[in-house]
């Protein structure tokens, strides 16, 4: 298990020095326009999933995963991850999504005109705190839109 966590860790890490350290770059943006650079980790998630009868000594059953998720609760949930392979499941989960995030924002900053002085500090959140990133650049993106000018369109006619 510890070598696919690995894994997941490393196959996102190039998308991340790009949008951090290269966002210039042509083929920065190239790249990051791809809704599919989050697909390398989903998939990982994906086949740790329709593995999981395979592994039942190291993890949860199929039918432990979707009773947990179908009722979820606190304690059903944190035996649901309470394990290596629990553990590498939901971090291939967060990693998928916090890039597919760290894309979004990296992509609705540019119309917005956001400095990278601004942006960088806001992805680095989206990677390592995921919602939070999300939820600090969301307020920063109402209030440049709230401050710039509402562009008035002709009557139609």
């Amino acid at each position: 298990m510890e070598t696919i966590f690995s894994l997941v860790n490393l196959i996102i890490l190039p998308f991340w020095a790009l949008m951090l350290l290269a966002p210039y770059w042509r083929w920065t943006e190239r790249l990051i326009r791809s809704p599919w650079i989050a697909a390398p980790p989903a998939l990982i998630y994906a086949a740790l999933l329709l593995s999981s009868p395979l592994t039942a000594s190291s993890g949860p059953s199929p039918a432990q995963i979707a009773g947990a998720l179908a009722s979820p609760t606190a304690a059903g949930i944190g035996a649901l991850l309470g394990n290596p392979f629990g553990a590498t499941v939901a971090w291939a989960h967060f990693v998928a999504f916090d890039l597919f995030v760290g894309r979004w924002v990296f992509l609705e900053s540019r119309p917005l005109k956001l400095s990278h002085w601004v942006v960088a500090p806001v992805l680095f959140l989206v990677l390592m705190l995921g919602p939070l990133g999300l939820l600090v650049f969301l307020v920063i993106r109402e209030v440049v839109r709230r401050r710039q000018p509402v562009a008035l369109t002709a009557p139609a006619g």
